[in-house]
């Protein structure tokens, strides 16, 4: 009964937060007061008070306009008439316009004055995040008719929708776009100088490429959206929306192209689209500059050639990523978990440019959600990338690193280590012992090398064992081990090559069959402030040698270390000493 009860209580906290989550990121369709539509095309002699009476005889063509309404961009423009529902209220309130269009609007008030607004227009009028917005005073009455001319657009008509709202769920609403766009807008930016960062760290242009395409389909969404004329306020794009948003539009692709053929691996699981698209990279900025050029003829053809390649270029991309992803490219799965979505979201938006899907009017809102979204899905492929890659290459710096029979350091990575350590100034003690396989030669000769590399691994793991993990133990040729020992005094020394010694010997490896048995001799060395590796290992290696000569199976202090022997006084001289 509990987990049941335990169970709901998670469902509702869940479904609570939903509900917020919606209502935060996609504002309400039909919030506000009920409206009806109608519209036309701008005529020669048009006049307001002339549309309006054409409106009330029923000249005009209806809509709703909750719904995304497209108006034609041929002629001199568009009138729109909405009229308010009861119940009414005289109140301040505010008619939104949402997405905002790039050409500009001109509310005409029943008193003859006209307040045009555009995407880009920076008057000190109240200007809306996101939309369009226009304030009507209080003093307006709450019935009357509401009069818009929209100028015909230079490149694209979106559809639109209308809102009218009082003042305060006006600002309610603008807030919680604010927060979202804010949102977006700063996953985007600080993924992309996140990538930057990366890319001067690991020196991979992957991340720049990752970097300039979220850069890029953010400052197309900021235009799309007005973000950054309305709350940025950056005057200096004034003018230019189009122009630098189908720019953006090529750039971003011809990144895009750039940063799938790296982080795929084109050439490696998909190698038939590698060069088509690296030509769609180059050529994407080549209809850029065209485009930005001051030649009418080559901006109509580049104008013209942007959609199609946006279509073909998108398709090669995509298909590029299935074909990579179903040959085993891992960070394939991830381009395709981040960019399908905005793809899917990319095409719905185009059929509403066409007329279908008026009442999805969220989908502004979901590109831009999904533009964070795509950012961090491609963030976590790349860190999984940069992970794979330092395990490669971990694993092939510990291949060259160590030795392949014992799997201890060899003798170039176990010198560099030591040499690390004894540059670093501290003044720790240092202990270095140097070990002999005690009648190797004979077991090998006996036996065969197959016994011998079996005697080694075996001997090599106990020594691993024995030692403490930061001790740096190597192989230092045929049966010759080192171990370096940090932090450690003499007597301690003499203590753990005296263990390893018995350690060895209870492997119990037969040398012959009259009961050898194979041991170590051991040598000890203390650093010295003068010591270099190579004078380390002398004084052990000789201490090692005086080690076999005194029987093997035993260690040894290098000679100046070792305290000299006193020897009894004569019996003669000590009777009379005592005398």
């Amino acid at each position: 009964m509990g987990g049941r009860i335990a169970s709901t209580a998670r469902r509702g906290r869940w479904r609570v937060l939903c509900i917020l989550a919606l209502a935060v990121l996609v504002p309400l369709a039909h919030a506000g007061t009920a409206m009806t539509g109608a519209s036309r095309e701008v005529r020669p002699g048009d006049t307001p008070q002339g549309v309006l009476e054409a409106f009330r005889r029923g000249e005009l063509a209806g809509f709703d306009p909750y719904l995304l309404q497209r108006f034609s961009r041929q002629g001199q423009g568009t009138w729109v008439v909405l009229l308010p529902q009861p119940p009414l209220t005289g109140e301040e309130r505010v008619l939104s316009i949402y997405p905002p269009p790039l050409a500009a609007v001109t509310m005409l008030a029943p008193d003859g004055t006209a307040l045009t607004q555009s995407l880009d227009d920076f008057g000190a009028t109240a200007h809306g995040n996101g939309r369009l917005a226009y304030r009507i005073s209080e003093t307006t009455p709450a019935s009357a008719p509401i009069l818009l001319r929209f100028e015909p657009a230079a490149v694209h008509a979106s559809p639109v929708s209308f809102q009218l709202q009082s003042w305060s769920e006006y600002l309610q609403a603008d807030a919680r776009w604010l927060v979202f766009a804010s949102a977006c807008f700063a996953i985007m930016l600080a993924m992309s100088l996140m990538a930057l960062c990366m890319a001067m760290m690991l020196r991979d242009g992957t991340f720049a490429w990752y970097a300039g395409y979220v850069l890029c389909y953010a400052l197309i969404q900021g235009i799309q959206t007005g973000y950054l004329f309305h709350p940025l306020g950056l005057t200096w794009l004034a003018g230019t929306a189009a122009l630098v948003s189908s720019s953006a539009m090529a750039l971003s692709l011809a990144f895009a192209a750039m940063f799938l053929a790296r982080f795929c691996e084109l050439p490696r699981y998909a190698p038939l689209l590698h060069t088509p698209t690296l030509t769609l990279a180059v050529g994407m900025p080549l209809v850029v500059l065209l485009r930005s050029c001051q030649i009418p003829l080559l901006q109509q053809t580049a104008q013209v050639l942007i959609g199609p390649l946006l279509l073909i270029g998108t398709l090669l991309l995509l298909l590029a990523a299935v074909t990579a992803a179903v040959r085993g490219a891992r960070p394939a799965w991830f381009f395709l978990v981040g960019w399908t979505p905005l793809l899917v979201l990319t095409a719905l938006s185009s059929s509403q440019t066409n007329g279908m899907l008026a009442d999805v009017i969220w989908l502004s809102d979901a590109c831009l959600g999904a533009g964070a979204f795509e950012a961090i899905v491609l963030s976590l492929g790349l860190a999984d990338r940069a992970l794979l890659m330092r395990h490669d290459r971990d694993l092939v710096q510990e291949l060259a690193d160590n030795d392949a029979l014992t799997n201890v350091l060899n003798r170039r990575a176990w010198s560099e280590s030591v040499s690390k350590v004894l540059a670093s100034g501290s003044a720790q003690p240092v202990a270095l012992l140097f070990l002999d396989l005690d009648h190797f030669k004979l077991l090998n000769d006996r036996q065969g090398h197959a016994a011998g590399d079996r005697a080694l691994v075996a001997v090599a793991e106990a020594l691993r064992h024995e030692l403490r993990p930061h001790d740096l133990l190597g192989r230092y040729g045929g049966e010759e081990f080192v171990a370096m020992l940090y932090g450690i005094e003499q007597a301690q020394a003499m203590q753990v090559a005296t263990r390893l010694c018995r350690r060895v010997y209870r492997l119990e490896i037969p040398v012959n069959d009259k009961g050898l048995i194979l041991s170590v001799s051991i040598g000890i060395a203390m650093r010295m402030p003068e010591d270099t590796v190579e004078s380390l290992v002398e004084r052990s290696d000789h201490a090692m040698y005086r080690a076999k000569l005194a029987g093997r199976n035993r260690a040894r202090l290098d000679e100046a270390l070792e305290t000299p022997v006193r020897r009894p006084w004569p019996r003669a001289v000590e009777s009379d000493r005592r005398a």
